[in-house]
């Protein structure tokens, strides 16, 4: 498998897997599902300094269009405020078809060497409802735990936590 940037011909694999989490998952808080217009202006905003990479299944063809995605991650501005600006969060997603196979750690490696390409001095990961596979992931690639958001959210009729994690870019 291999890592390469989002393209607008991923915004409907992108959406499918972000969607389930949606209707069927916790990883995210979110209620509603995106739309096709949504989802493209998301794909608009995460390009230049906070992309999009997708993982899709090692080819001999065509390197930028036409893959299935297997999983996908992104960087996104932590806060809105300017002295922020040298901050980030990431998201990583994997299809729930490919979990477990090293995808979430090929794309949360190129996201963070990335970050460090861009400039940034602060990843921070919020991972919900004590996802142990994820908070794993983030410590293997120099995350450090926190705090836990106690309660913050509700969905599906509980109440569920965000581990929040942090990553400085060294020195």
């Amino acid at each position: 498998m291999r890592i390469r940037l989002a393209t607008m011909a991923d915004a409907d694999a992108i959406a499918e897997i972000y969607n389930r989490e949606v209707t069927e998952g916790t990883a995210t808080f979110d209620m509603v599902p995106r739309t096709a217009a949504e989802q493209a202006a998301w794909m608009r905003e995460h390009s230049g300094a906070y992309p999009c990479v997708v993982a899709v299944p090692e080819t001999t063809g065509d390197t930028t269009t036409g893959d299935t995605v297997l999983g996908w991650a992104c960087l996104s501005p932590y806060r809105t405020r300017p002295a922020y600006l040298t901050s980030v969060e990431d998201s990583v997603y994997v299809h729930r078809d490919h979990q477990g196979r090293g995808v979430g750690d090929l794309l949360l490696g190129n996201l963070v060497a990335l970050a460090d390409e861009h400039g940034f001095h602060a990843i921070f990961a919020r991972i919900a409802d004590a996802g142990a596979a994820s908070v794993a992931l983030h410590v293997k690639h120099g995350f450090e735990l926190i705090g836990v958001e106690q309660e913050v959210g509700r969905k599906f009729g509980r109440w569920l936590d965000v581990t929040l994690m942090q990553r400085l870019r060294p020195a």
